[in-house]
């Protein structure tokens, strides 16, 4: 079954995207968000590391056909880097070490800054 969270803004408490896919299992990390035709507006995918890291939260954008919101997050909840990813681009690392990559509707971009504290809760 998959595992789905709502992903909250710690300092107002606002849900910002309500059942965000959790990928921390091997192929949805590998997989991301490849291969699909669009990602509509309030969907999400959050893509586990074991450890913050440089390295391991770089993504890129090969057989993504349309731009996305990349939000990295780290251990502690904090929002590190944020971007615009563009179709086919081949590297987006954050500026700081990372756990969570938040893959989303570039829309999001304008919900979060580098700084806030997010909050992932357990859906039922």
């Amino acid at each position: 079954m998959e595992r789905r969270v709502n992903v909250k803004h710690r300092a107002t408490g606002q849900v910002l995207i309500p059942g965000a896919r959790w990928g921390e299992a091997y192929f949805s990390r590998l997989r991301g968000l490849m291969f699909r035709d669009r990602l509509n507006a309030g969907e999400a995918l959050i893509i586990v590391e074991a450890r913050d890291s440089r390295t391991t939260a770089a993504i890129h954008m090969f057989f993504v056909p349309f731009s996305i919101a990349v939000v990295w997050i780290n251990n502690a909840g904090r929002v590190v880097d944020q971007a615009l990813a563009e179709p086919w681009r081949p590297f987006y690392a954050p500026r700081a070490p990372a756990r969570y990559t938040l893959e989303t509707h570039p829309d999001f971009l304008d919900k979060v800054m580098v700084g806030d504290e997010l909050v992932f809760e357990n859906l039922p």
